[in-house]
């Protein structure tokens, strides 16, 4: 019987490369509305210069994704992961014009009124992000690791691709009134396409791909209650036919009975503290330290967008590496030792803001986002195997809980490096 599953398993990954292209699109839209925030962020400052844009929206948008991804996270196992999804692709989709609305209507001018406004839409990007992030991460960590991994490389990939694009668009419009403003409409236009496109593929491309097909038939073989109206999206929508087809795979009837989340968290605490830890040291730096702390240099309001650039590229990167096998850390105490090397860096930018070069600063920058990047997909590839489908999904969910976790409290503790600044607040 192992034998014709495995055959079963080699003849159903048709499509896999497909699937990778669309989870990296998906992976995309799920970040490329606030990387695009972040990436303009020159231009908010610009409106609304007594109000710190880049830390203040960071501490309403994570707050709100963290608490919401805790909802789901508990509930996870009677929520249909298709609504969820495209639900979460839906609000991204209008929230993100309604900053360009919002930003029309106002005229491009700044005030407590408006800003209260825009830190609601933000709001709204992290009850999206949750709804998205966690549903994704738990669907495909159901399937092979290559699709969550291309799903957390195109993540990375939207932060890359607006900063190029914000990049292109200061140079295009340098010498032209409002350049910050028509750079960052176009960003949000872009933005706002990009995340009506992830709806369409996710509602009519993505269930209907073979390899997506086998692997939540699979997970419903073993209980799953949440790829349901995904199976019925793709034709399959008799449950007891699957349960009938794949019983036979395996007589082992304890196989169906799945860990509870106390004890899934038990066995992978490493792999959700790490998780925790790193995106505690990323938002305690990204993206608020490099636009108030760097000083001024030769390159005058270019520097910040070049360090958020070459933090992105560099977590890009990150996110790809453990393509190469031997690039790829499996060994928990060393990715836990790896993990904790990084705290290293907090010392590393303080003196470096204070007495370093901006080429140092750039070293770092790029330190901190390969890091984050390759430590992130290791982790999160590695941890789902050897569980059923139901567990994956809620490890995957899981896992998400902390990384918003340690993204909170870490903009908390970014705060603490305007101690002592001149006007910090």
């Amino acid at each position: 019987m192992s034998d014709g599953y495995e055959n079963q398993a080699l003849e159903n990954l048709e499509g896999k490369y497909q699937a990778m292209v669309v989870c990296c699109i998906l992976g995309i839209g799920s970040l490329v509305s606030w990387n695009s925030m972040l990436t303009i962020a020159d231009y908010y400052y610009q409106v609304f210069p007594d109000y710190h844009p880049s830390r203040v929206l960071t501490l309403v948008y994570q707050p709100i994704a963290l608490g919401t991804i805790m909802i789901l996270a508990y509930h996870e196992s009677k929520i249909s992961t298709r609504k969820r999804i495209l639900t979460g692709y839906i609000l991204f989709t209008i929230s993100t014009f309604l900053l360009i609305v919002l930003d029309l209507t106002t005229k491009g001018h700044g005030g407590i009124g408006h800003y209260i406004v825009l830190c609601t839409i933000v709001a709204s990007f992290g009850l999206a992000d949750a709804t998205v992030k966690g549903g994704l991460v738990g669907d495909l960590s159901l399937m092979c690791p290559e699709l969550i991994q291309s799903y957390i490389a195109g993540s990375g990939m939207a932060g890359a691709l607006t900063s190029v694009l914000r990049l292109i668009t200061k140079a295009a419009f340098e010498k032209s009134n409002n350049r910050l403003r028509k750079g960052a409409m176009m960003f949000l236009a872009i933005s706002t396409f990009i995340e009506f496109l992830c709806v369409m593929l996710y509602a009519y491309v993505f269930p209907k791909l073979p390899i997506v097909k086998y692997y939540r038939r699979k997970a419903a073989s073993e209980g799953s209650k949440t790829v349901v109206a995904d199976l019925a999206a793709a034709g399959i929508q008799n449950q007891s036919d699957l349960l009938h087809e794949f019983s036979m795979q395996s007589d082992d009837n304890s196989k169906n009975q799945r860990l509870s989340k106390k004890e899934l968290l038990l066995q992978n605490i490493d792999h959700a503290v790490n998780l925790f830890l790193i995106y505690v040291l990323t938002l305690s730096i990204f993206p608020g330290f490099l636009y108030e702390n760097t000083g001024q240099h030769g390159l005058g309001d270019w520097y910040a967008l070049i360090l958020v650039a070459t933090y992105n590229f560099w977590d890009l990167v990150g996110r790809y590496a453990p393509l190469l096998n031997w690039l790829k850390v499996e060994n928990r105490t060393a990715l836990t030792i790896a993990v904790l090397s990084r705290y290293f860096l907090v010392p590393a930018f303080y003196f470096t803001a204070k007495y370093g070069d901006k080429g140092w600063m750039i070293m770092l920058v790029s330190i901190l986002g390969i890091t984050t990047g390759h430590l992130t997909v290791c982790i999160m590839t590695i941890a789902p195997k050897g569980y059923t489908g139901p567990e994956k999904n809620a490890l995957g969910n899981l896992l998400v809980v902390f990384i918003l976790g340690g993204a909170v409290v870490g903009i908390y503790l970014g705060w603490l490096w305007l101690i002592g600044k001149k006007n910090a607040f």
